[in-house]
């Protein structure tokens, strides 16, 4: 696996902790958190597209992130479980991974001076 899409991994489980502190943060240090988690998860996210296509990562981002804070929610914070979300985030997965299939990693190198 490309250390870019290891980023995209990282951003995606850092918002998931980012998305869960904006709602269940109370004192100034987990707000400071939250702040700080939103930072570097767009920061490895920005570093991630330098060399990836924007638009597959964004998807897959965005997609880890959906995915995982609904099932952390069911797990962690009590959530209830309906099936239809279990179906609905394993639709979102399965259209993620195919992005992610369909997508090279050489498609988002920037060419510059007429090098690849």
């Amino acid at each position: 696996m490309n250390i870019n899409w290891i980023y995209v991994l990282f951003a995606g489980i850092l918002e998931i902790v980012w998305v869960s502190g904006l709602k269940y943060s109370n004192h100034t240090l987990e707000w400071v958190l939250t702040g700080v988690a939103i930072v570097i998860s767009f920061i490895v996210l920005v570093k991630a597209t330098k060399h990836l296509p924007v638009g597959t990562v964004y998807a897959v981002f965005t997609g880890i992130g959906t995915a995982g804070t609904v099932l952390v929610e069911m797990v962690v914070f009590g959530e209830p479980f309906k099936l239809s979300k279990v179906l609905l985030i394993g639709t979102l997965i399965c259209g993620v991974i195919g992005l992610k299939m369909l997508t090279s990693d050489e498609e988002g190198t920037k060419v510059e001076g007429g090098k690849a």
